[in-house]
């Protein structure tokens, strides 16, 4: 697709599509779709319902783009859409649960596997988290959220934040640990 010199600057795409200029919120969509539906898709595992997801997204974005302050990045500020719709979605769906368990920090642990899995399999390993646990590694390993932001959208404790990081962080490692004997053979 080719956009048209008109549009080549963001901000004056952004002011024309706050101003409700369709041409403007397409080549915004063009542009910044594939990303979007990548963070949704990090959160939802279908593909059509992370697709729905971001276009519920990309709907507030639109309706809401005249609150954008230019602060940070435009895209920093969708994505945050985007997880919070993620998140909206799940909890509708009733998919969201944070088990509280004892968790022993303390235990001797790794985050260094050697590895060569493909990313569409990894993909797969963090969807087959329990939610809660994905949730939670998502946003911090992936998003960069911290701890007290986790815990404050999810509207959880910092401590249980921490704990389903951990978790979601000790299965992970125990699949790849398994996936790598199922295919070398080896420890």
């Amino acid at each position: 697709m080719r956009v048209i010199q008109l549009y080549n600057n963001e901000k004056k795409l952004i002011a024309r599509a706050a101003k409700s200029n369709r041409k403007a919120q397409h080549v915004l969509y063009e542009l910044h779709s594939p990303k979007m539906l990548s963070v949704c898709r990090y959160y939802v595992k279908d593909v059509q319902q992370a697709e729905e997801v971001m276009l519920n997204g990309f709907f507030k974005v639109f309706k809401h783009i005249k609150n954008f302050k230019s602060a940070g990045s435009f895209e920093g500020w969708m994505r945050r859409i985007m997880v919070r719709e993620s998140i909206s979605y799940l909890r509708s769906k009733k998919q969201l649960e944070f088990p509280v368990e004892h968790v022993d920090f303390k235990q001797n642990s790794t985050d260094s596997i050697n590895s060569n899995i493909e990313v569409s399999e990894i993909q797969r390993l963090i969807d087959g988290l329990p939610e809660g646990y994905k949730m939670v590694f998502v946003m911090y390993a992936i998003e960069g959220y911290k701890h007290y932001e986790i815990a404050e959208i999810l509207q959880i404790s910092e401590g249980t934040s921490k704990s389903q990081l951990y978790k979601a962080r000790q299965l992970l490692q125990q699949k790849i640990k398994d996936l790598n004997k199922t295919n070398y053979g080896t420890n």
